[in-house]
């Protein structure tokens, strides 16, 4: 990375093509990259081992990296911003303010949302170093946490993933696999890692279900609708007739070669089957919140919806859907009938 060009972008005040977005929009590198190019070896060996610690504790690959990336994100910032401060070349020298700096660069450069995110990630950093005994104190602590205003993430309607399933019609590997993955995520209501990260042993053809792994590791069957399971029997057939794919136990492949298509390629490939089918800002998760929406149309019930979906908390599921609560409020009122009994 041209250091120049990086610092004139900070200071044009335009952070589009600093290195800091550059660093998010390659969200499908290796892990390693976030600290093996760092000038400080503090910074580079400790980060190394917190993913170490990370990995061993089972972290998803995601998870991973958005951690190191918020930590890999204050690094540089200190590198740019206070060049000789002690904090820019150990992390266990890093302060109070240089960390509320951090986070109000984020709010005036990013978002709220994106501020927030990079200090929850920084929390389990500096807790990291305090159970390893790098530091006495976290420098996070009185740190204010940034308010972000909780978006509503439209549902996508049937009439929307029919589009997106005319996108990538045909019979080809690749056309096979992008209505797999589209069906899954609309048949299932998973999270984008837990349909990406599947494994072909994963899959059960004659129950006709997977098993998804989700957050801190914990497991959940789900059923498959007969549409997803007779697109996901044709996309197996046309994978297993590839060359070199016995050695490779992930379930979705690349198009070239016999390498898995990692959950942050299939963000990027079902962007661009939004895109041919006319729908903007499209990502796995907005299916995962129709299928909230949908389940609470129908009346299901709570509980029932979180352990589909591998919810804890009842807040996560009064959350998801909350963009088309009216609807289903309107649904109710119309059944309920109030005032129209007299």
């Amino acid at each position: 990375m041209n250091t120049q060009r990086h610092r004139t972008t900070l200071e044009s005040g335009n952070p589009d093509k600093g290195r800091y977005d550059f660093l998010n929009r390659r969200s499908a590198m290796n892990v390693a990259r976030l600290w093996s190019d760092l000038e400080s070896p503090a910074w580079s060996v400790l980060l190394r081992d917190w993913e170490r610690s990370l990995r061993a504790a089972n972290h998803p690959e995601s998870t991973r990296y958005n951690y190191l990336l918020a930590a890999r994100q204050l690094a540089d910032y200190l590198a740019e911003q206070v060049p000789d401060s002690a904090g820019t070349h150990d992390p266990v020298l890093v302060v109070k303010r240089q960390v509320v700096a951090f986070q109000a660069w984020m709010l005036e450069t990013r978002s709220a949302a994106t501020s927030l995110n990079k200090h929850k990630s920084l929390q389990q950093f500096f807790r990291w170093l305090l159970e390893e005994g790098e530091i006495e104190r976290s420098p996070m602590s009185g740190v204010p946490q940034p308010m972000a205003e909780q978006k509503l993430i439209p549902v996508i309607s049937d009439g929307e993933t029919g589009q997106i399933l005319e996108a990538c019609q045909g019979n080809d590997f690749a056309q096979l696999r992008d209505q797999a993955l589209v069906r899954m995520y609309y048949n299932t209501g998973a999270r984008l890692s837990e349909i990406g990260d599947l494994l072909v042993t994963d899959v059960d053809l004659d129950t006709d279900s997977v098993v998804l792994h989700g957050k801190g590791g914990k497991q959940r069957r789900v059923r498959l609708g007969p549409q997803t399971a007779r697109i996901l029997r044709r996309y197996l057939r046309s994978r297993n007739r590839r060359t070199g794919i016995d050695d490779v136990p992930q379930l979705w492949i690349a198009l070239k070669g016999a390498r898995r298509l990692r959950a942050a390629g299939i963000k990027i490939r079902l962007k661009r089957l939004g895109e041919k089918a006319g729908i903007t800002n499209l990502f796995a998760h907005r299916w995962r919140h129709s299928y909230a929406h949908e389940w609470k149309l129908a009346g299901g019930d709570t509980g029932d919806l979180m352990l589909i979906l591998g919810w804890t908390s009842e807040e996560t599921a009064r959350r998801y859907g909350a963009s088309a609560a009216a609807e289903r409020a309107r649904n109710t009122q119309a059944r309920l009938g109030i005032g129209e009994r007299v």
